[in-house]
């Protein structure tokens, strides 16, 4: 009896409308609600001491409305332009070797994220995030009649003091939050699905609505802000908040016991309310808008468009 061949795995095509869907979809996200939430979610994680009231006042302060976009230009600019690309090559190439050594559909793209996450940390978001903190914890020099560094004098600024290290300070912590978040995104949106399926009758593998798909999403990537503590700890690690008390040459460690001994487990779910709030932007961006984009980029460059929300 003849044996049968065992089936042959196809690696998914990442192609030039991916990358442009993606790239536009995360600049439309931080560049309207995405910013703001990032601002205030960093600012309550850098003063533990501040309610979302407080905050809100911090930053109107710093510069009004324009406070809100702090960060904006040109790293979250870049971070959103950027991190798409690389989760999609990383993670394509992940998902396709951990099926190849016999990994089921659930597991490999639970890998691919991951380790699609953990590439975005350390090839383009650890000195985004950094310069993003940097910018907006650090104390202006107005107030004492001095004019304040522009974005990328405080970026040579660093670079020359600490070089490569300074500019990417927390990229550790970036990492672990980039693995934890697609990690527990993707399953707990999984998990979402399956719960509506069953709700709505659809448990043979029928189309969801969009509508059902945002519901999905946005409890997944609601429910992922579990793993507030390690962006609680990067932004400390990465802040220029003048800190007497802050311990040298941090660690995640070092970081993570000095917020409990500072500030108590509420002191490491600081800024978790506006990281929901930004999680389920996201989700209306991807999916709500993601289906219309797809629709546009087709026409646009003749590629049909296979990314995932």
């Amino acid at each position: 009896m003849a044996s049968q061949s065992a089936p042959v795995l196809e690696k998914k095509p990442v192609k030039f409308s991916n990358l442009l869907l993606g790239a536009g979809l995360n600049l439309f996200e931080v560049t309207t609600l995405g910013q703001p939430l990032e601002v205030i979610k960093t600012t309550m994680a850098a003063n533990r001491s501040d309610s979302f009231a407080g905050a809100m006042g911090r930053i109107w302060g710093r510069g009004g409305f324009v406070g809100f976009y702090q960060g904006l230009i040109p790293w979250a600019w870049i971070e959103a332009s950027t991190k798409g690309a690389v989760l999609l090559f990383v993670a394509s190439e992940a998902e396709y070797y951990a099926r190849y050594m016999g990994a089921s559909s659930f597991v490999g793209g639970i890998t691919g994220g991951m380790v699609g996450g953990l590439a975005q940390a350390y090839a383009t978001m650890g000195f985004c995030t950094c310069m993003k903190t940097v910018e907006i914890t650090q104390h202006k020099e107005s107030a004492a009649g001095r004019k304040p560094p522009g974005t990328m004098q405080t970026f040579m600024a660093i670079y020359r003091a600490e070089g490569i290290r300074g500019i990417n300070r927390g990229v550790n912590a970036v990492a672990v939050r980039q693995v934890t978040n697609w990690g527990s995104r993707f399953g707990l949106s999984r998990i979402a699905e399956t719960g509506i399926r069953r709700l709505t009758g659809k448990e043979n593998g029928e189309k969801l609505s969009v509508g059902e798909k945002i519901l999905a999403s946005t409890l997944g990537g609601g429910l992922s802000a579990w793993n507030q503590p390690i962006e609680v700890i990067r932004v400390e690690m990465q802040s220029k908040t003048a800190d007497p008390n802050r311990p040298k040459n941090l660690t995640v460690g070092k970081t993570a016991k000095y917020i409990y001994q500072t500030n108590g487990l509420k002191g490491l779910y600081r800024g978790v309310t506006p990281r929901v709030g930004l999680g389920v932007w996201q989700t209306v961006c991807m999916v709500a808008l993601g289906d219309l984009a797809k629709d546009a980029v087709e026409k646009l460059t003749g590629d049909k468009v296979t990314a995932k929300h």
